[in-house]
């Protein structure tokens, strides 16, 4: 009976321990703990200093990838929900004074989300305006001049387009000379919005998802729920729960406005990190490189990889343009990065306690978070490979190849590398 009681006891200590630093995160910036509502981040934090070019070559070429900026909640109960159930207490006289002013404040937010579920935040623009002039100031050679073309495609979600507007908008009032193309169409977005093979691939999410421990982060509802309400039995355990889900949704959203309201006086920091956690790991084993998937969810991009390799080829062989940009949603963009093997964000973890400290889904898709593969060449034509680098969410990304000449490496190492890792992946694919 002792060891037992002991191994429980280790059993609710092991993801704690596995997750401080996740924990000391949290607790210097609670916005992290809003996974993919996380606000860009840039420029409040710094951005390293990007590698010089190798010497004698220049940038010429981006093909990118980015997420929409930041957004307003999508689903239609995300404001109304939570104000329903502090209402039902309201009426009976069992909100404290704490909740009586939360539910002033979330009627308001509700009254302000009517008719803009999901779309672009007053501050999502601008986001995407910041990368686009730091974009041009890291490459110059690439966007200024005269004659130059962009291509930019968009999904046809609103957020997205207008993303993609504030971005070329910027990119062309920082050089009016540019010819920028903008199209948003049906016909790209199995390309940019939805990826491939999702039947097969759904099943194994499916099963993936069953594996996760029964309680492995526990989430302390009962003393959350005292700070709001009497003690009282009007509200089911299970409406007492939701209720906090629901206001740790709109607590981590608020940094995607412009406002200093808060809701995170409401949590601890351990409140935080076990309701991310859950959320992290069904974001690992939905689009990391799982082995509860076997190792297949990456896949979903397969289409998208292929398409960049054959558009920076054509480019490098007969120029017309010096950027691919293409703007869509988070969940492409962060199986994009594992099936690139971007940093760290290709871990394959058996154990799924390991996740939040090895994987860490803010780390890899806060809203506006982007991916540009950045393509050198000799200056003045001089004979030489091409060269690329990768920036995830504009830092230097360590690449699969070339470690020897970081963070630069030569194309046709980096097109080989992934051309025969999607061959394997289409074999395996085909024995699902």
């Amino acid at each position: 009976m002792l060891i037992k009681r002991l191994l429980l006891i280790l059993w609710a200590v092991v993801p704690l321990l596995s997750g401080a630093a996740t924990l000391d995160d949290f607790a210097a910036n609670p916005c992290k703990s809003g996974g993919c509502l996380y606000a860009y981040p840039y420029p409040a934090e710094p951005l390293p200093t990007l590698t010089p070019a190798p010497e004698g070559y220049e940038p010429f070429y981006i093909d990118h990838y980015g997420r929409h900026g930041s957004r307003w909640l999508i689903e239609p109960g995300d404001y109304v929900k939570p104000v329903r159930l502090l209402e039902r207490l309201d009426s009976a006289n069992l909100l404290t004074a704490l909740g009586k002013r939360t539910l002033t404040d979330l009627r308001r937010w509700q009254e302000q989300s009517e008719k803009r579920l999901g779309e672009l935040t007053d501050i999502g623009a601008e986001q995407h305006q910041g990368i686009a002039a730091r974009m041009f100031r890291n490459f110059p050679q690439v966007f200024g001049g005269r004659d130059k073309t962009v291509r930019a495609r968009s999904s046809v979600v609103i957020r997205c387009i207008l993303s993609m507007i504030a971005e070329t908008s910027t990119l062309k009032a920082c050089n009016p000379g540019l010819n920028i193309l903008t199209d948003a169409s049906q016909a790209d977005m199995k390309t940019i919005a939805h990826g491939s093979a999702q039947e097969k691939l759904g099943k194994l999410k499916e099963e993936a998802r069953k594996q996760i421990p029964p309680g492995l982060y526990h989430v302390d509802w009962p003393t959350f729920s005292k700070q709001l309400m009497l003690d009282n039995d009007l509200l089911s355990d299970h409406e007492k729960s939701y209720l906090m889900h629901l206001l740790r949704q709109v607590a981590v959203s608020l940094q995607n406005h412009k406002t200093d309201y808060s809701l995170f006086q409401l949590f601890t920091t351990d409140d935080l990190f076990s309701m991310w956690a859950n959320d992290n790991i069904h974001t690992y084993l939905s689009f990391g490189n799982s082995p509860q998937a076997r190792n297949m969810m990456p896949y979903a991009q397969a289409h998208l990889l292929r398409e960049m390799i054959a558009t920076a080829d054509d480019v490098i062989a007969h120029g017309g343009r010096v950027a691919d940009l293409r703007f869509g949603h988070d969940v492409v963009l962060i199986t994009l990065a594992t099936l690139m093997e971007l940093d760290h964000f290709n871990v394959s973890l058996d154990n799924l306690a390991d996740v939040a400290e090895q994987w860490r889904n803010y780390d890899i898709f806060p809203m506006a978070c982007n991916i540009q593969m950045v393509f050198y060449r000799p200056v003045g034509g001089a004979a030489g490979d091409v060269l690329v680098k990768v920036l995830i969410n504009e830092h230097e990304a360590q690449l699969p190849v070339g470690q020897d000449t970081a963070p630069y490496c030569r194309w046709a190492d980096l097109k080989h590398y992934y051309e025969n890792k999607l061959e394997l992946m289409d074999k395996e694919y085909e024995k699902l």
